[in-house]
């Protein structure tokens, strides 16, 4: 008999799995359909012996000291400050060139052959931008501050190829997390703590999860956890839809198919990232992992991104109608007792990390709230206390 059963080794289900039992004292099962822990942030040594992400850079940046020090326990850091390069067709010159992203002074004046200031720069793309009554859309955002050109340059055809729609079709909430600045700040993130966990993610993970009332299943899906153990509570971190057999239907995602490549060179790219919004270009970015790690190795890896519609889910599809048909799995959620739906999948939510971590958090002192632990596991407190 666990007290708790949690669904997904990621960061949502880890992170409560930890509180839960070093906190409560309670006994807790961790399942993952997958193979291994850590979620989509997990990370391993290739053939080479190049430490790659498996699904894609995972980048960590949070304003939040709760956050941060909450994690530090498990892991000490790296310092790190994410660049990002975008590779377009100069306007002026009809040549492939490779510049900051997002949108800075620098940019302006390598794609354009000029020499702004960081006064001049504002009234240069206010000049550009075209007024929009009422923002809605991904496009009203972009074109409403820089312009159609630019927007045409690095936000359409990478939008389309993201999400498989147009800018125009998608809320505004998707363009809007990328900033446009007039100063030469070419750091991809402003947070206050940026850094990578310094022997990994998956390390990290694995002291999150290293605790004796800890019990972690990988390649165990919820069917055959539910038939093999008896739990009394469930924190459920997968996709809210499947939790209640898509009752009402589907919840649409766009997923990524991943192509990684080791070469026998000591570098391939000028930084961490290099995007390719150009819809003639299949993937939408590649990044090179000892950039983000700060690996020493005489080879290098790369990974390329290509986004799907099959696969597994990754993006929630942020439109109207999207939303309405959460609300109504939302509602079947919140009527359910003993289950608690948390993380990216289960709120249908476009989180960062950090994000992720601090609702995990925050619904640990919700558990606090309405689950007081009762008068009898006074010495299971004490156990765990001991480290028993």
């Amino acid at each position: 008999m666990f007290d708790w059963l949690v669904v997904g080794a990621g960061f949502a289900g880890s992170v409560l799995a930890e509180r839960l039992a070093s906190v409560r004292g309670d006994r807790v099962l961790v399942i993952d359909r997958r193979d291994h822990i850590a979620g989509n942030a997990f990370d391993h040594l290739d053939e080479a012996g190049v430490l790659i992400h498996r699904y894609g850079p995972h980048i960590f940046h949070t304003n939040s000291e709760a956050v941060f020090a909450h994690l530090s326990r498990f892991t000490e850091w790296r310092p790190y400050e994410h660049r990002v390069l975008a590779e377009v067709t100069s306007p002026t010159t009809g040549k492939t060139v490779q510049v900051p992203m997002p949108i800075n002074l620098d940019t302006i004046n390598r794609l354009y052959g000029l020499s702004l200031t960081e006064a001049e720069v504002e009234g240069w793309l206010a000049a550009r931008a075209e007024p929009v009554a009422e923002i809605r859309s991904s496009e009203d955002v972009v074109v409403s501050k820089v312009g159609r050109e630019l927007y045409e340059l690095f936000f359409r055809g990478y939008t389309r190829k993201q999400w498989a729609l147009d800018p125009s079709e998608l809320d505004k909430s998707v363009t809007a997390r990328v900033p446009t600045r007039t100063n030469r700040d070419d750091r991809y993130f402003t947070d206050r703590f940026q850094a990578m966990p310094r022997d990994g993610y998956t390390a990290m993970f694995r002291r999150m999860l290293d605790h004796p009332r800890i019990t972690v299943r990988t390649g165990m899906d919820f069917a055959e956890a539910r038939h093999r153990f008896a739990f009394r509570n469930l924190v459920w971190t997968g996709p809210v839809d499947e939790y209640f057999g898509f009752r009402f239907g589907k919840l649409p995602y766009r997923s990524l198919h991943f192509r990684h490549e080791t070469l026998g060179r000591e570098w391939a790219l000028p930084t961490g990232t290099v995007n390719h919004p150009a819809e003639a270009t299949p993937f939408t970015r590649v990044s090179e992992y000892k950039w983000i790690t700060g690996q020493s190795h005489p080879k290098t890896s790369v990974t390329y991104e290509y986004p799907s519609a099959e696969g597994d889910p990754y993006y929630p599809i942020p439109r109207p109608e999207n939303a309405a048909l959460y609300k109504r799995y939302e509602a079947l959620a919140d009527a359910t007792p003993g289950t608690w739906f948390v993380g990216r999948l289960a709120t249908y939510r476009y989180y960062n990390m950090d994000q992720v971590v601090g609702q995990a958090l925050t619904t640990f002192e919700r558990i606090q709230k309405s689950m007081p632990a009762a008068a009898n596991d006074d010495a299971r407190l004490k156990r765990a206390a001991a480290g028993d």
